[in-house]
């Protein structure tokens, strides 16, 4: 009997030639975190300048490394990011044999990514570098619940908008409250892109100088009138001097069982109020009362 004997052939890919081709290309950011934790020297990167349309923005970053300062500019955060790292590895003179450019569409990418997974933090920190309005600022209000269930409410407050949101962690509540803020923003704008411009502030110099009618009924009447609807004078006021109103609800009782809320007016200063009632609406009624008198006190100063 004679057996047939095929020579071995082994079709399947070399093994170390598929490992090779499976690790990615290190980035101009990785390789100078490489270069930097084995020097001590980790890179740190600052947001400089977020300018451009929403739909065309453009970003700058400053990178330092050591004694190295570059900076970098490109239509997202990563791309200015790579910029400015690939300026950092010239002249640190590192072999870039492996680095693996951004591509063009890159910033198509990223968009994308950011509009399956938006950081509303992010979102309004760029938004008011474009603008050149204030940064958010984030206020925790309370801490409430057991050691084992906590309970964190934070504020947003962003130009002359507040919103309060409340999570098992204070970075939950700081997202959620953020996310509130950028969903206010965009109902305001009537669509997703965010469009909507604040009031200019308004500065107590003014008022003070103002010789309107609301103003000159403040001057001029005490504000202790019984079942007073100070919500409505303060709107006819702000609408005379053209300020906003916030009313942001507390949702602790006080010791009590009182309602609270704090008021917050587009005044330069910003001007914040505490009111308590046995419902919301009056808890609202005393934080305009409370602003009223300390705009009371501020026109009538000399």
């Amino acid at each position: 009997m004679y057996q047939t004997v095929f020579p071995s052939t082994d079709l399947s890919p070399n093994k170390d030639a598929v490992s090779r081709a499976n690790v990615p290309s290190k980035t101009p950011i990785q390789m100078l975190h490489e270069y930097g934790a084995k020097h001590g020297k980790i890179p740190a990167y600052v947001l400089e300048k977020a300018k451009g349309e929403a739909h065309q923005p453009s970003f700058v970053f400053s990178l330092t490394v050591g004694d190295v300062c570059c900076k970098g500019e490109g239509p997202s955060k990563k791309a200015a990011k790579h910029m400015a790292a690939e300026d950092a590895l010239r002249i640190l003179q590192v072999d870039t044999a492996a680095v693996s450019l951004p591509v063009k569409s890159e910033s198509n990418c990223v968009a994308a990514e950011s509009n399956s997974h938006p950081n509303s933090v992010g979102t309004l920190q760029e938004l008011a570098l474009q603008r050149g309005w204030p940064l958010p600022e984030y206020t925790m209000l309370m801490e409430t619940g057991p050691p084992h269930r906590r309970e964190f409410t934070m504020t947003c407050a962003m130009e002359s908008l507040s919103e309060t949101a409340a999570a098992s962690s204070k970075k939950a509540a700081k997202k959620a409250a953020a996310e509130k803020m950028v969903a206010k923003l965009q109902s305001l704008s009537g669509s997703s892109e965010i469009t909507w411009t604040p009031k200019p502030r308004v500065h107590f110099e003014n008022l003070k100088n103002s010789s309107s009618e609301k103003i000159s009924f403040l001057r001029k009447n005490p504000l202790s009138i019984p079942n007073m609807d100070y919500i409505q004078l303060m709107a006819s006021l702000s609408k005379e001097q053209n300020f906003d109103i916030a009313y942001l609800d507390i949702d602790e009782l006080t010791t009590n069982g009182q309602y609270q809320c704090l008021v917050e007016l587009s005044t330069s200063p910003v001007t914040v109020c505490h009111g308590m009632g046995i419902s919301r609406s009056n808890a609202h009624n005393d934080a305009a009362h409370s602003a009223l008198q300390y705009i009371k006190i501020m026109v009538s100063t000399k």
